[in-house]
């Protein structure tokens, strides 16, 4: 289990936050949930597999799944982001890749809860070569975990071996990552490039007209 530790003096959190912030609990890195996928959801959305090229970096999917435990035995109860959420505002979340500070790869559009979880749409910079590469990786698949990093505020246990019920969580960034310790925390969807209808111009189409009559005659 992935838990929250003290870093040692002057050096970065281990989501890779600044050594003013506090020490932060991420959610990935696990093998064991390898393979697994999330449908598409929403209207002008495609998996993956089928999306062609991307129109602007621009993909969906789920960072966090309610009363779903993860690998690591904790459980997020549904309304846990809410406050931090309103406190922080969609951009005040960060989009890293691998919880590596020094690697913001794009940033948060749409973060909002619903019954299912934490959903999340966001947009690769992609000017910067390194969310290019994570584009080209998520399009083929090679790629697609969700990963928070956090600081939990109010969790409780049951019992002893029981898992960690996280009621109130203070949500620093969410990364892109190989393997999410959550196994649906994943980037569904990514944005298709619209289509562009090329039409024949008014001139040609009116000489290919004649030509047709003229045959016909």
């Amino acid at each position: 289990m992935l838990s929250s530790c003290p870093a040692p003096p002057g050096a970065p959190s281990r989501a890779g936050s600044s050594p003013l912030a506090p020490p932060l609990e991420i959610r990935g890195l696990s093998l064991r949930d390898a393979g697994v996928a999330v449908p598409s959801r929403a209207t002008g959305y495609l998996p993956f597999a089928e999306a062609g090229n991307a129109a602007d970096g621009s993909f969906s999917g789920y960072a966090s799944l309610f009363d779903v435990p993860d690998l690591g035995n904790d459980v997020i109860a549904p309304g846990a982001f809410a406050e931090s959420l309103a406190r922080r505002g969609v951009r005040g979340v960060k989009l890293l890749f691998h919880h590596d500070a020094a690697q913001p790869i794009g940033v948060w559009q749409t973060l909002r809860e619903d019954r299912r979880g934490l959903y999340a749409e966001g947009k690769l910079s992609l000017d910067n070569s390194k969310a290019r590469d994570i584009l080209a990786l998520l399009r083929t698949g090679a790629i697609d975990g969700l990963s928070i990093g956090f600081r939990a505020v109010t969790a409780s246990r049951t019992s002893r071996a029981g898992p960690r019920r996280l009621t109130k969580i203070d949500l620093w960034e969410i990364s892109i990552v190989t393997f999410p310790m959550l196994p649906g925390a994943r980037v569904s969807a990514v944005k298709t490039a619209p289509r562009v209808t090329t039409h024949m111009p008014l001139a040609q189409r009116i000489q290919s007209l004649t030509a047709a009559i003229r045959d016909c005659t």
